[in-house]
């Protein structure tokens, strides 16, 4: 049987309980053998938009993924020059992985801007899209969508939320456990002092604190007012 792989591909700046939710709950309803987090390096959508180094949101990916055997991370788009065009990273990592089976993850906002990608409609050809529905996203929603934008041979496969087409990969409506968790409000707590514990793992928690990671300028080190916080 072929290696059938999860990609999930984001800035995570951070990484946060809801992405690593919704890689899980992939995991099973899909049933994929593994999980591959790969961070973007030069986000092609946000030009002059600050994130954090690379090595910091690595770093927070490696302590947000130990545990678990079904985590993978790659430093893909660090390696690869200019910017992380998704297709680019697919391409290398068809190769990267040879015979493997690809399934693209993609949050319900981003995947009805796909149209606006680079070379988008190769990226139908090269893993089948799942998208992490909200529940007020349906698969009529997705479908008219793919149906104008990619192909009207796209049909729904009845009863498991597969969007099925006779020579490109499929679209999957996955419904995952909606958690109201975003790395921006991550990044606005971060930024206040205050607690970001629950929000992301705790191991994570611990080196943004330690490293004043988001933090404006304060009087005092992030630290003491964090351990205030726990008292």
């Amino acid at each position: 049987m072929p290696l059938r792989l999860g990609i999930f591909g984001g800035t995570f700046d951070p990484v946060h309980l809801g992405h690593l939710r919704a890689a899980e709950e992939a995991l099973d309803i899909l049933g994929l053998d593994e999980m591959l987090f790969v961070p973007v390096a030069v986000p092609p959508h946000k030009p002059g938009w600050k994130i954090l180094s690379f090595q910091s949101r690595w770093r927070m990916l490696q302590l947000a993924l130990a545990g678990n055997s079904r985590f993978r991370l790659s430093d893909l788009e660090q390696r690869m020059p200019g910017k992380s065009y998704t297709v680019h990273s697919l391409q290398h990592l068809s190769k990267e992985n040879p015979g493997a089976e690809l399934f693209f993850l993609v949050g319900c906002d981003a995947f009805f801007e796909m149209d606006t990608w680079y070379e988008f409609k190769e990226i139908f050809k090269l893993a089948g899209i799942v998208v992490l529905c909200r529940p007020e996203c349906c698969e009529n929603e997705v479908l008219q969508f793919v149906s104008k934008k990619v192909s009207e041979l796209y049909r729904i496969e009845p009863g498991n939320r597969e969007i099925r087409h006779p020579a490109l990969r499929s679209v999957y409506s996955l419904r995952n456990t909606r958690m109201d968790i975003s790395s921006t409000r991550v990044r606005e707590l971060a930024a206040e002092g205050r607690s970001v514990r629950y929000l992301v793992p705790d191991n994570v928690w611990g080196y943004i604190a330690e490293n004043g990671l988001y933090l404006k300028a304060v009087s005092r080190p992030y630290s003491e007012r964090v351990r205030e916080s726990d008292a």
